[in-house]
């Protein structure tokens, strides 16, 4: 069993996560700007509140732990749409180097299908929305994949489809070959499946899959 770093813990694919990696038998420490807010008690979790931007409350949060995944996630508003964000590139720049500096070589990464290489693989409608609503936030979401990607780290980026509020189900794909790229829908209970898998497998080191339903 691992110490795991969860960034972004509090909603989403972190709080999915969070329980996951605990169902799991892991120790997990949450960190996110609400995390003593998580409404989930267990001897095995530590909540952290902090913001995943900042160099100090990093460097604590990474203290005694073996594995981070970062599951940033943003709120949508039309601000988004217009200026978008620097969330993901600063918290990510900030962290790489931390451990980069330490010990915790392990770093598992949310980003998004349409990131990175992966844009234009989703098909006319995702590829059109994405253009039209969230080209500011992917932009940032490729200068996050490109700072982990030029690091010294164990890192996999792991890029989910269309999510949904569905159960756990375990019948997901994994698509690494960029040939086998497409759209679809998952559930975030399955992304944080996949992603706690992926502390005790290394066989995704350096690779950028996508999970989709």
């Amino acid at each position: 069993m691992a110490t795991v770093l969860i960034i972004g813990a509090s909603k989403g694919i972190g709080l999915a996560t969070v329980q996951a990696a605990l169902k799991a038998g892991h120790s997990v420490r949450a960190l996110a700007r609400s995390a003593t807010a998580i409404r989930v008690a267990h001897p095995k979790l530590e909540k952290v509140d902090g913001d995943a931007r900042d160099q100090d409350t990093i460097e604590q949060a990474l203290a005694g732990m073996e594995v981070v995944i970062q599951t940033l996630g943003v709120i949508p508003a039309p601000s988004l749409i217009v200026f978008g964000t620097q969330l993901f590139s600063r918290a990510t720049r900030v962290l790489v180097g931390a451990m980069e500096a330490g010990p915790v070589k392990r770093l598992i990464c949310v980003t998004g299908f349409g990131a990175g290489d992966s844009r234009g693989y989703g098909g006319l409608l995702y590829n059109a929305a994405l253009s039209l609503f969230l080209s500011q936030v992917y932009a940032d979401k490729d200068v996050q994949e490109r700072i982990i990607r030029r690091s010294r780290l164990d890192w996999t980026i792991v890029r989910p489809t269309i999510l949904t509020d569905g159960p756990r189900t375990g019948n997901y794909r994994v698509l690494v070959n960029p040939r086998d790229w497409t759209s679809g829908f998952i559930s975030r209970a399955d992304v944080a499946d996949f992603l706690v898998k992926q502390i005790d497998d290394k066989s995704l080191l350096r690779r950028t899959p996508t999970v989709t339903g």
